[in-house]
């Protein structure tokens, strides 16, 4: 059973004729006793308030941690995600780069290999030319030779 100030304040005892206690006495000290029970609950809900409080705000610097700890972690796998990208783009973009440095020097050898093709023909035609010049001067010289009189 639960007494609370205001029950001892109201507190009344029988007054026995002889030898009994003090009326102003026992009033005064349940006044004394009322009034530190008044403190004492107080205090005692003071420090509920205060506990109650302080166990939310410890339930909510839980919830923060734990956000806090999958920010990281999703932060942790993003950086992964994109370190791995970035690596496969690197390896696309120097695969890129050698398949056209193939190109380009498959390009240059046939570039290469067409003018070999025109400097053989040039000289063909410079040989086939020095020839028809040679038969033509001879053809000359001997009709000059023939038309000379003797």
């Amino acid at each position: 059973m639960k007494i609370s100030p205001l029950d001892i304040q109201q507190q009344q005892f029988k007054v026995k004729t002889f030898r009994g206690l003090d009326p102003d006495d026992v009033d005064s000290f349940l006044q004394t006793v009322a009034g530190e029970m008044e403190e004492l609950i107080r205090d005692n809900s003071q420090m509920k308030e205060i506990q109650s409080r302080q166990s939310r705000e410890m339930l909510d610097m839980a919830e923060k941690e734990r956000e806090l700890r999958e920010t990281l972690l999703s932060a942790h796998r993003v950086i992964e995600e994109m370190k791995a990208n970035a690596r496969k783009e690197a390896e696309l973009i120097v695969s890129e780069a050698e398949l056209k440095g193939e190109r380009i020097i498959a390009d240059a050898e046939r570039q290469l290999g067409e003018l070999k093709s025109r400097i053989e023909e040039v000289r063909r035609q410079k040989i086939q030319f020095e020839i028809s010049l040679k038969g033509l001067l001879e053809s000359y010289s001997r009709q000059l030779s023939s038309d000379e009189p003797a």
